[in-house]
Order: C-alpha cells, then structure tokens, then sequence
C-alpha cells in the first residue's frame, strides 16, 4: 500500500507526524482528497476537518481554522493557524462562539466589525461541521 508522510502543525505544537494512506481537508478553491502520487500543491486551507487515514485504516480527525497545505512528493504538511484534534472540541464553547458571532453579526455598527463577526461565525460552523463529522464516526 501507498504511503505519504504526514505533517500536522500548529502555530503552537506539533500535532501529527506518521505515515497516511491519504488526507481530505477542504481547500480555498474546495475540497481536496490528498492520496499517493497527488501532484505538488501549494493552497491555502479554510477552518475546517481534516481527515486522515493511516495505514491500517483506522481514521483520525482535526480541526483545522485555516492556513496552507503543501504538497510534494511522498510527503504533505498542513502548516494551520489553529489546530487540534476534534475529540478536543468543547461543544459547549463552540455554540457559545457561534451565539456571539451570530449577535455580532446582528450589530451593524461598522463593516469592518461585521467582517470581523462573519469570520467568527465560519469558524465556529467549521467547529460545529467538525463536531458533526466526529458523532457520525463514532455510531
């Protein structure tokens, strides 16, 4: 079976390093399936799961708030602003973050702050499709 080495890294820690049979994470321009043999890419990446699979099948899932994966030959890194492994998503937290950027959002005070409160909201819908993804996995 094909492998790719994997880099998983925060602005913080180093959250994953092995051997994957491939990773989904969705792009900028949509979502990407990265498996063996992929051509080199550079892209930015956008809050969001990221799902890889590893050698013997299993399945691990992230949590990623955005920037870039790079592509090369035998080897893929997602170098993220934020990121963490789903099972340490707080579902509690993420809805709390979600009604503050929604409230925000209701604010029209100044367009930047709306800007500001929009990206808030993606974050914390990408938290809550990751949450998601994680309870679907486990029925």
């Amino acid at each position: 079976m094909a492998i790719l080495q994997c880099e998983i890294v925060s602005a913080e820690e180093s959250l994953f390093s092995g051997a994957i049979t491939s990773l989904s994470v969705r792009g900028t321009i949509g979502e990407l399936g990265i498996t063996p043999g992929h051509a080199p890419l550079l892209t930015g990446i956008n809050p969001g799961a990221v799902t890889l699979c590893l050698e013997d099948g299993s399945e691990e899932l992230f949590y990623a708030s955005g920037g870039y994966l790079e592509v090369q030959p035998g080897f893929v890194t997602l170098l993220a602003d934020t990121a963490l492994r789903a099972e340490s998503l707080d579902e509690a937290r993420v809805e709390e973050a979600r009604l503050q950027a929604e409230k925000a959002m209701e604010d029209h005070n100044a367009e930047t702050e709306f800007s500001s409160a929009a990206a808030m909201m993606a974050e914390a819908l990408a938290k809550q499709r990751t949450l998601e993804e994680l309870r679907r996995r486990r029925r």
